[in-house]
Parts: C-alpha cells; sequence; structure tokens
C-alpha cells in the first residue's frame, strides 16, 4: 500500500457492487430472520464508498443476481434532474447501440430481469447517480473521495470512478460479459439438468471462521489453498462454490441448488453448523467455475481496453480484498472475479480497522441495508452515523447537507 497516496483526512472511499433487492426482506422474515439479518443479505450487492480518517464512504445498490432493478427506477431522477439524466441516458444508449433507458423505464420486467439487461442498467443508474451528485451538488469526487470500492458488479462502478476505466469502455464490458453469463447458466442447466443458484447463510459471528473452514473440507477445497490464476481444473457443474463472504456473520454459496441442499445437510448432520440459510432471487450460479467463459472473455477484452493506472485514487479488489497494486493485476484479478470469491467483508475490515474510514455512503437503485459493512463502521455523530444511502432523490439534499457538516467538523479537529 506504501505505493498508493492516501490523501488529506477531509476526503472519501467509493465502493460499488450487486445483489438481491429489499423486495424480498418481508419473505426471509416470515421464514424466522431477524430484521439485520435480512439487511445484511439484501444489502451484500450495494456499492460503497469509504473514506479515511473523517471521510466518507458510499453504499449502493448494484448487482449479483436480479431483485434490485426494477422498472421505473430512474424516473425520479429524470424528473428531478432532466437535463443530467436525459443526457446520461442519451450516452448509455448510444454506447449500448440500444435504447435500454426504455428497458428501464417502461419494461417489461421479463425483459428487463434478464441478466443482459439487469446488470447494465445498475451499474449505469449507480454512475447516474454520482453524476447528479457531482454536477448539481458540485461534489468533486477526485478532491473528496480516497478510495473506491464495489461488490461484484458493482467493482465497475468503482472502477470509473476511480478513473481506472471510461463509463462507455465499462457498459459494454458489463452488457457483453453478462449476456455470456447468462449463456452460462442455460449450458450448465442444459447439460446437467439442475436447477442453479445462490443461497445466503447467517451464523453467529464467532462461528465464521469454522463455517467456512468445514464448508471448505466438505468441498475438497481446503488443501488448494488460495487460487491465483483461472486455471482451476474444477468439473464446473460438480462444484458449490463460497461466491461472497459478506461479514461476521453472513457468506453466501453459488452453484447446484440441489447440491448445495446437500452440503446443508451435511454441515447440520457431521459439521456441528446450523446456520439460516434462504435462496436468493438469482437463477445463476455468480462467483463459481460455471462461469468460466465470462471470465476468459474478460481476459481477451481487457488486453484491448485503455486502463488508466495508477488513477485518481486506490481501488480495492473483490478477490484480493486490498488496493489494485499494477494494471496487470487489475487485468488479472478483475476477470477472476467471475469465478472466485468476493472478500467483501476482508474489504471492509481493511478500511475499517487499517486506513480508518469513518463514513460510508450508498449510491444506487433500491433501498441500501446498512449493516453490510457492519455496526462498526460509521464513527460520524451525525444523523445517519456516519453512514448514509443516497437511492432517493427526496434524501439526497440531506445528505449532501450531513456530509459537507461532517468534512466541515473535521476540518476543525
Amino acid at each position: 500500500m506504501s505505493e498508493l497516496t492516501w490523501r488529506k483526512l477531509d476526503r472519501c472511499l467509493l465502493a460499488f457492487g450487486g445483489l438481491t433487492g429489499s423486495s424480498e426482506l418481508v419473505r426471509w422474515r416470515l421464514r424466522g430472520f431477524r430484521k439485520e439479518d435480512a439487511d445484511e443479505i439484501a444489502a451484500f450487492g450495494k456499492n460503497i464508498v469509504g473514506t479515511t480518517q473523517n471521510k466518507v464512504a458510499i453504499l449502493a445498490n448494484g448487482l449479483l443476481g436480479h431483485g434490485v432493478q426494477r422498472v421505473g427506477m430512474v424516473s425520479s431522477w429524470i424528473n428531478n434532474f432532466p437535463d443530467i439524466a436525459g443526457s446520461f441516458l442519451d450516452e448509455m444508449d448510444s454506447v449500448l447501440g440500444f435504447r435500454l433507458s426504455r428497458v428501464i423505464s417502461e419494461g417489461p420486467n421479463s425483459e428487463l430481469n434478464k441478466t443482459e439487461n439487469s446488470q447494465p442498467a445498475i451499474m449505469a443508474t449507480s454512475i447516474l447517480i454520482l453524476r447528479i451528485l457531482e454536477q448539481k451538488f458540485g461534489f468533486d469526487t477526485k478532491s473528496r473521495v480516497d478510495v473506491t470500492l464495489g461488490h461484484s458488479l458493482g467493482e465497475f462502478s468503482a472502477l470509473v470512478t476511480g478513473g481506472y476505466i471510461d463509463f462507455g469502455d465499462a457498459l459494454k464490458l458489463v452488457r457483453r460479459r453478462a449476456e455470456i453469463m447468462a449463456q452460462c447458466t442455460r449450458r450448465a442447466s442444459t447439460e446437467s439438468g439442475e436447477d442453479y443458484g445462490m443461497v445466503a447463510l447467517v451464523c453467529e459471528p464467532d462461528h465464521l471462521n469454522g463455517l467456512l473452514a468445514t464448508i471448505h473440507e466438505f468441498l475438497g477445497l481446503a488443501s488448494n489453498g488460495m487460487r491465483d490464476d483461472l486455471s482451476y481444473g474444477m468439473p464446473p457443474i460438480e462444484k458449490v462454490m463460497v461466491a461472497n463472504v459478506n461479514s461476521k456473520n453472513q457468506i453466501v454459496l453459488s452453484g447446484s441448488i440441489e447440491r448445495i441442499r446437500t452440503l446443508l445437510i451435511q454441515l447440520r448432520q457431521f459439521g456441528g453448523h446450523d446456520p439460516r440459510a434462504v435462496r436468493l432471487n438469482s437463477e445463476s450460479p455468480f462467483h463459481s467455475p460455471i462461469m468460466m467463459p465470462a471470465a476468459e472473455y474478460m481476459v481477451r477484452a481487457l488486453d484491448k481496453i485503455k486502463l488508466n493506472f495508477p488513477a485518481h485514487m486506490p481501488c480495492v479488489s473483490n478477490v484480493s480484498g486490498l488496493p489494485f497494486r499494477s494494471a496487470d493485476e487489475l487485468r488479472r484479478l478483475l476477470s477472476q472475479q467471475c469465478v472466485d470469491t468476493v472478500r467483501w467483508w476482508d474489504s471492509i475490515r481493511y478500511l475499517d480497522q487499517e486506513r480508518g474510514v469513518k463514513r460510508w455512503v450508498g449510491i444506487g437503485p433500491g433501498k441500501v441495508g446498512r449493516n453490510l459493512v457492519g455496526k462498526e463502521v460509521g464513527k460520524v455523530m451525525t444523523k445517519g452515523g456516519g453512514v448514509w444511502a443516497i437511492c432517493d432523490t427526496r434524501e439526497l439534499e440531506d445528505i449532501v447537507r450531513s456530509l459537507e457538516q461532517t468534512e466541515f467538523e473535521a476540518s476543525c479537529d
């Protein structure tokens, strides 16, 4: 980290990510989940921006599967900021070569919910909100943000925000990557006859490490250690993977739903663990070897795209849980992210404990759960406790005012 500059203490960290939406919360509560557990599950795919010392961190919905996206999710932004939003959506449509803005605004849901549409739609909506924050409210990202990070899909938003990749290039990458991911899921289902998806597990915080170790043992991964390339040598249809480690008591499994159920039985009968489990609103096994063709595409595509390194600020990798150290590492880890575990909790702990991030702000569509980054973060005595969510135009001015207040107070310390 010595080669990366952490600038003056009033600046911010930005992060972006993605998953299922808060519409699932009621069903999860009915299944016996506590509110904080459901909030954490709903939040794990959000965008996050953090700042060191008295700096800001932004959380926003991105996407891991489906659920965050909804028809009309940009309507309030268009109505309140027509010039900025209109220009941005025209830019998005021009880059993609079709009117995704119409799908977002008018639907139908069946079209927006397709992976190849929902992923670029959510990523673009996050950047739209950031553009409004910059252009309408004078938020200078370069000078006020210290580091960016993003969960899963949100990593692309984080890289755009940090200046590593142009928005147009990132949008095209996300669209084509999503198309391939959808193809991977269809192919796996056809070849195996199995259903695929993702299941969140919630345990007691002091049981997390033991749960992960037992899962790795059952999956035969314990002896492999950390993977450092794309040559995993795994039969992709036969494997269940730990897709995300999202918090001190939540992980997500990805792969065959039947095999995940078998693993849960083994955990309960032979492993001494009984985590609460809920299937997420996704029919795709993201962050598993089934997505290898998407990873291979990313390797080729990133070689043809201009990357800026170093950029405006550090960006934390999903795969390593630490800032990217070079352009070559960025290409490798961003490709590997398609098939590897998102080490979100490691990223948050790094920023909170080692970099001293104090303020976190979410950006993106959908209701952002604050428990994703843990109750340990957000240590500013102001409304929201130093953890905010920019997902609603009605709350935007209050959040900007709170940010400015905390920056002023920091400058007086």
